[in-house]
């Protein structure tokens, strides 16, 4: 594939989408990706491992752009864009997710925002916040929680200070990218040119592995079966025991999975931290941001929420859809880059 490298930043086409720089990216670190339609403005500056993917529709961002290690910016498919205005800050380990981010705003660790929400100018979004699907956020508040909401006011002053912080945080932040042992998974498996694994992976067909992820074995195994895909920046440890992923399922943005067992249909929500000896059962939606306790199980047929994970009631057939799409048009984009692969 024709790559195109700017001070370390990797540039990436999906078909026939090249991304659109005003000016080349300041990288802060190694493994920095942006892929398909993006258009990016004047004075980006980028962490390492960072990542933003504009395959199934467009992603835009303006200038002076700030945004941390490990964070993602992606779309929903063909449904939702994503738009970043001017002078946003992102900070590190954070996702931003088929939605619109107002100029000025300052998006702090580990936050996740998602699809359809609209986030007002000059808003603070606090570390650990999820911003639910199509939530409206007010301008010029501090936002905080899951769900995020309006907390109070934020001044010039103090949205000043929280860039001010979080933009040094970026800069002071260093983080090295996992030497990997060149597994490049089959002829059916996609695996981004940035993802790094070491030890024994076992990929089924049409399972693909993003941008940024780190898979480590360790002395086990990491096996994923066929029809899954392991999303931008997860990271997958098997340091205390196998990680056994089943079929179509969907492990989201800035996940991470450590010695457990993940059922077949399953959906793992975006920044969602799945801790050793759980057991997540087939049939089952854990939401973006969720914990979960050692050797904790979630039983088929439920959404699970919450720091620790709960019970939230019982999937619909709209849930159902929702984890069955997202696995579908995963196995279309693992066909899609391997067929620009190929042709390239």
């Amino acid at each position: 594939m024709k790559a195109i490298m700017h001070r370390a930043v990797l540039t990436l086409p999906y078909l026939h989408h090249v991304p659109k720089l005003a000016e080349p990216p300041v990288a802060l670190g190694e493994g920095t990706a942006i892929i398909g339609r993006a258009s990016v403005g004047n004075g980006a500056y980028f962490g390492a491992l960072a990542m933003i993917r504009a395959d199934g529709h467009y992603v835009t961002v303006g200038d002076d752009f700030w945004f941390g290690a490990r964070s993602a910016v992606h779309i929903a498919h063909e449904r939702i864009p994503t738009v970043i205005g001017n002078g946003v800050t992102v900070g590190t380990n954070s996702t931003v997710h088929a939605c619109t981010v107002g100029d000025e705003c300052v998006v702090e660790d580990n936050v996740v925002i998602l699809d359809g929400s609209v986030v007002g100018d000059g808003c603070v979004i606090a570390a650990g916040s999820v911003v639910f699907p199509r939530t409206e956020l007010p301008a010029g508040q501090w936002c905080e929680g899951s769900p995020a909401k309006p907390v109070r006011p934020v001044t010039a002053q103090q949205l000043a200070a929280a860039r001010a912080r979080v933009r040094g945080l970026i800069l002071a932040t260093r983080v090295q990218p996992m030497e990997g042992d060149g597994f490049s998974g089959g002829e059916s498996n996609y695996v981004a040119p940035t993802a790094a694994t070491r030890g024994r992976i076992v990929l089924e067909p049409d399972t693909s592995v993003w941008f940024s992820c780190e898979l480590d074995a360790d002395k086990y195994e990491i096996s994923a079966g066929s029809g899954t895909n392991i999303q931008d920046n997860t990271v997958i440890l098997a340091h205390a025991g196998p990680v056994k992923i089943g079929t179509e399922v969907t492990i989201g943005h800035n996940v991470t999975l450590q010695a457990c067992q993940i059922g077949n249909k399953s959906l793992i929500g975006m920044g969602a931290v799945i801790a050793p000896g759980t057991v997540v059962e087939d049939d089952v939606l854990v939401a973006a941001g969720t914990v979960t306790l050692p050797g904790q199980r979630l039983t088929s047929g439920y959404m699970w929420a919450g720091r620790p994970a709960r019970q939230l009631g019982v999937l619909d057939d709209v849930k159902r859809d929702i984890i069955k799409y997202g696995a579908s048009h995963y196995v279309d984009y693992n066909r899609d880059f391997l067929r620009t692969v190929e042709s390239t």
